[in-house]
């Protein structure tokens, strides 16, 4: 597999930078999109499509193809790859049918491929990120490789899509499936915050509901704990802040604990929206702001891949959440830079709403403020 990354801040500059690229006797066959919302999806696909290069794509918070982060810009990350070791699927779901829809996704890869994995990426805020993976277990089994993330807006948090050759919707998925029998995945999801104080007990809640914490309103217990002041309906970036800096930490009996921020609030009894489930009676931490550890650690958990089960990759895909950018500011390309170094090879990320693939010794699990590292070789 021979890979590319290339960026440019419109369609017209991404005709110039794809003929350059072309022009070396280089024959792209896939391409990994990830764009600002405000930059023509249309366009950019057609660009792709006319020559004949199969389309990846998804609406991000900021974009990377090295350490340096973008913003208002597309990356793509060409591959020459053998068109017989990889598909792509787009399916909406405007019922909501999550589970349903990953499932008949991975049936069809089956019928293509013998054992396959994917990489993906789904629109709309109100999409239940956990129920797609458990989709895709359903069919293969718990042992199905799928990362991604999900697709995020400029930090509008209004609306995000997700795209493929002639295909865009704001309530779908766009699955790459490809031959784990031609081609070599591996990733690592990472997060890095520090839990500190005891185990508190979620004592209400529905699905992503949080509604009390050792029976106080979630959102109280959150700011008491963090001695934040002012965080009222009308001061939506306080919130913002808190739930970037003190987010939930979910225990679980078996791998590392999950993310979990508090994304909207119900003022009415003071509950707040995270971004996955965190079900009644379970447990959970809170965290610290991040400090220089959290990026070593993401940076040392790519390194341990390269060394335990990824020694060579051709290419590397990073969806790094987008609450990681806001807090690290600055700091952020140094992570990025980490990152790169590993494999030395091309690269493309984007800053997403949620990230998915295994939790260190875990199960699949929809991630928050965690970067997912994925490393693909061609046998």
């Amino acid at each position: 597999m021979k890979a590319k990354s290339i960026k440019a801040k419109s369609p017209e500059e991404l005709k110039i930078v794809l003929e350059e690229s072309l022009a070396e006797n280089f024959k792209p066959t896939l391409a990994m999109v990830f764009l600002s919302v405000k930059i023509d999806r249309k366009a950019i696909s057609e660009i792709l499509d006319q020559k004949g290069i199969a389309v990846f794509g998804a609406t991000a918070s900021g974009t990377f193809i090295d350490e340096t982060t973008e913003k208002d810009s597309v990356v793509i990350l060409l591959l020459d790859v053998n068109r017989d070791h990889f598909q792509i699927y787009f399916k909406e779901y405007p019922e909501k049918n999550y589970r349903e829809t990953a499932s008949r996704i991975a049936w069809k890869a089956m019928e293509r491929f013998a054992k396959p994995a994917f990489l993906i990426s789904g629109s709309h805020m109100e999409t239940d990120a956990e129920q797609l993976l458990l989709g895709f277990e359903d069919a293969i089994g718990k042992e199905v490789n799928v990362y991604g993330g999900m697709a995020s807006d400029d930090y509008t948090f209004s609306e995000q899509f997700v795209f493929t050759n002639g295909r865009q919707s704001n309530r779908g998925i766009v699955a790459l499936a490809l031959d784990e029998e031609r081609i070599i995945i591996n990733g690592i999801a990472t997060c890095g915050w520090k839990a500190v104080g005891t185990e508190k007990t979620v004592t209400k809640s529905k699905g992503n509901h949080v509604i009390t914490i050792d029976n106080e309103p979630a959102l109280d217990i959150t700011t008491k704990y963090g001695g934040l002041e002012n965080i009222t309906p009308e001061n939506k970036e306080a919130w913002l802040e808190v739930a970037a800096n003190f987010p939930l930490q979910l225990q679980r009996e078996k791998g590392d604990p999950v993310m979990r921020p508090g994304l909207v609030v119900d003022w009415s009894d003071r509950s707040f929206y995270t971004s996955g489930s965190v079900p009644q009676g379970s447990k959970v931490r809170f965290s610290v702001p991040p400090d220089w550890d959290v990026m070593n650690k993401v940076v040392q958990g790519a390194q341990k891949l390269k060394e335990t089960e990824m020694p060579e990759a051709d290419a590397v895909v990073v969806f790094s959440c987008a609450g990681r950018i806001l807090c690290l500011g600055p700091l952020m390309p140094e992570e990025i830079e980490g990152i790169k170094k590993v494999w030395n090879v091309p690269m493309a990320g984007m800053f997403s709403n949620a990230e998915l693939g295994r939790a260190t010794g875990g199960k699949l699990e929809m991630h928050n403020l965690t970067t997912c590292c994925v490393a693909l070789k061609e046998k």
